[in-house]
């Protein structure tokens, strides 16, 4: 079960720096779409930030480290 944890932690991890790096290159863009597709980037970091803290929550009860 910790493996499985560990495995999902790590790929939210990547979905949020993979999400924040497309905030930033939005950022660059100068098209009408610019200020609500920020917004929604911002969402959906959010969303995966609380899934991968959730994962870390959930790997520190299996392996004991909260008692």
């Amino acid at each position: 079960m910790a493996n499985i944890l560990t495995i999902g932690f790590y790929i939210a991890l990547a979905v949020v720096v993979v999400v924040l790096v497309m905030g930033l290159v939005n950022l660059t863009r100068t098209d009408g779409n610019q200020a609500s597709r920020s917004n929604k980037l911002m969402r959906m970091r959010v969303l995966v930030q609380a899934i991968a803290i959730a994962l870390l929550c959930g790997l520190g009860f299996v392996v004991g480290a909260f008692n």
